[in-house]
């Protein structure tokens, strides 16, 4: 499985994003996908999930109402709209695949069962 992101920037504070990540390598639409990031000095941490249909979504509650995941099975693209940004979602995000089809539980998953795409640094200025 290879992932690609794509996206990331400098942004002021109250800015908006778009990251993208584009899948290959297998069946994309089998198989849930997510976001993480990782700011420095810190572990990574989820910020959102979609399940493998897109019907269920999931989110960190510090980016709840500000971010939204989306998917779109025909281009093999996880989406990730950031909206209202402020400084603290300064980090490196990273794109996931879970490594389970159609997995019917919630997100996030342990690492462990993601394969990782190269991160895309989002850097927002106050």
């Amino acid at each position: 499985v290879q992932l690609q992101a794509s996206g990331g920037g400098l942004v002021q504070a109250g800015g908006s994003l778009r990251l993208s990540c584009a899948a290959s390598g297998r069946t994309f639409s089998s198989y849930g996908m997510g976001w993480f990031r990782q700011a420095p000095g810190k572990e990574r941490e989820f910020v959102t999930g979609i399940n493998w249909s897109g019907g269920r979504t999931y989110y960190a509650d510090s980016v709840k109402g500000r971010f939204a995941i989306s998917r779109d099975n025909a281009k093999n693209t996880v989406y990730l709209n950031m909206n209202s940004l402020k400084p603290e979602d300064t980090a490196v995000y990273y794109c996931a695949a879970d490594q389970s089809a159609y997995y019917i539980g919630s997100y996030p998953r342990p690492y462990g069962t993601y394969y990782w795409g190269e991160g895309t640094q989002v850097t927002v200025s106050s």
